[in-house]
């Protein structure tokens, strides 16, 4: 069994928000707190550690009381980026990520990728989702990994690689299957930050 202190989190809030109109996405209010504050607090009890990758406002998100990290690519350059800075930090044998912009992601999570990565001998678990047309839609911004892909990922973006399937996929990988689609809703814009808040 992988221990939940083998597991270190990181919270990915270093996006653009470019489909909110550029404002900074994890420290938009929900429920009276921040985004990234409701997703730390939701993956705090599930790993050992915890930290936040941020681009912006390092001292804002500093305040939540976890260890801040820029990306080490420059430019805004994606999830991957985040992925490459979070790695660079942990001392854990594994790293998990969630997106700033899901607040309600299920709170046994990590527990069940981190099942699956052991019972599939596998080096990356992700969760997927049914959708309301009954397809199945893997969810790669959530990803339990382990540190030791750290190589491999700085080959993969010194190469040019920002799509996180397509770098998972030259890895073991399991997908692990989640019935409540609406524990995965992120809100990219204003709207669905809206329609968040009115659930």
């Amino acid at each position: 069994m992988i221990d939940a202190r083998e597991i270190t989190g990181l919270v990915l809030a270093g996006g653009r928000g470019s489909r909110m109109g550029g404002v900074d996405k994890g420290l938009q209010t929900h429920r009276g707190v921040p985004l990234a504050l409701h997703a730390l607090l939701r993956l705090q009890p599930q790993v050992g550690a915890v930290m936040i990758n941020a681009n912006r406002n390092l001292g804002a998100y500093e305040s939540f009381g976890a260890p801040v990290w820029p990306d080490a690519l420059p430019d805004f350059a994606g999830p991957l980026a985040g992925f490459l800075a979070g790695l660079e930090q942990c001392t854990t044998p594994w790293m998990v990520t969630v997106p700033c912009d899901t607040p309600d992601f299920p709170p046994d999570l990590v527990a069940r990728l981190a099942a699956a990565a052991e019972g599939a001998d596998a080096e990356i678990a992700l969760p997927t989702v049914r959708e309301a047309d009954g397809r199945w839609r893997t969810q790669p911004v959530f990803c339990l990994l382990k540190t030791a892909l750290l190589e491999s990922l700085v080959r993969f973006t010194q190469a040019g690689g920002r799509k996180i399937d397509a770098w998972t996929a030259q890895h073991r990988t399991v997908e692990v299957p989640f019935d409540d689609a609406a524990a995965f809703f992120n809100a990219n814009t204003l709207a669905e930050l809206q329609q968040l808040q009115a659930r």
